[in-house]
């Protein structure tokens, strides 16, 4: 992965930032203080596609967060149908990544992939709650060495118009691993069985391949403190 920056950069944003620096070298000849300008906001296009190492922790049967930002709605709902599974509700995770959060999108479960699908739509705001079942989405399904299915979906956003994901069919995958990314803010769900425990509540800061939210092998229920699983 290129490394021209002191950061590590997602390959995915160097036509960005190529385009960001040479608009920035034409205005500063046209107008140097429009170059200065134009090289803040290319230093701010490199920090947008940063790719941070990250430490998935060694843990049997953990689900890990996909994706970095605030976790919004932690509760039931019915996978897309796209998935191919059962049409009762599922614990769905929902998290929403801003302008200013590590964009790359990770692996949540040790498993395969079962299934891979594109679906277009619509682009609203990622926070609306109606943007899991209109929005542009790309959604993939895993069989757990479990057993278990669990389901990553990423959701284009009200500003986000570009969905990457590496992913195909019989394809082993590690938690934590790098699969993805969306540009410019947007949303991912994570969908597991309604009995897996869940770790997380609405509110909380997840880090994508860090945060563990939720446990299939604990078989305590899952905790319903402060709305966390509202």
């Amino acid at each position: 992965m290129p490394k021209s920056f002191p950061i590590r950069i997602n390959r995915e944003g160097l036509p960005f930032i190529a385009l960001f620096g040479g608009a920035s070298l034409l205005l500063g000849f046209l107008a140097p203080p429009l170059g200065w300008a134009g090289l803040v906001l290319t230093a701010w296009c490199a920090w947008f596609f940063r790719d941070p190492e990250r430490n998935p922790p060694a843990r049997r049967g953990a689900i890990l967060s996909p994706a970095d930002g605030k976790i919004m709605t932690v509760g039931p709902a019915v996978a897309p149908d796209e998935l191919g599974l059962a049409d009762a509700p599922l614990t769905r995770v929902s998290i929403f990544m801003n302008v200013f959060d590590v964009h790359v999108n990770r692996v949540p479960a040790d498993g395969t992939v079962s299934r891979v699908h594109y679906r277009p739509g619509r682009f609203f705001n990622a926070s609306f709650d109606k943007a899991s079942e209109h929005n542009e989405r790309q959604a993939v399904r895993i069989e757990t060495a479990e057993g278990l299915d669990v389901a990553v979906v990423q959701i284009a956003g009200l500003i986000a118009r570009r969905i990457k994901c590496t992913l195909v069919p019989g394809q082993e995958v590690k938690a934590g691993e790098r699969f993805g990314i969306i540009r410019f803010g947007s949303r991912v769900d994570v969908y597991f069985p309604d009995h897996v425990r869940v770790l997380v509540k609405a509110g909380e800061k997840a880090v994508a391949g860090e945060t563990v939210i939720a446990d299939t092998l604990a078989n305590a229920p899952a905790p319903d403190d402060e709305g966390g699983m509202g």
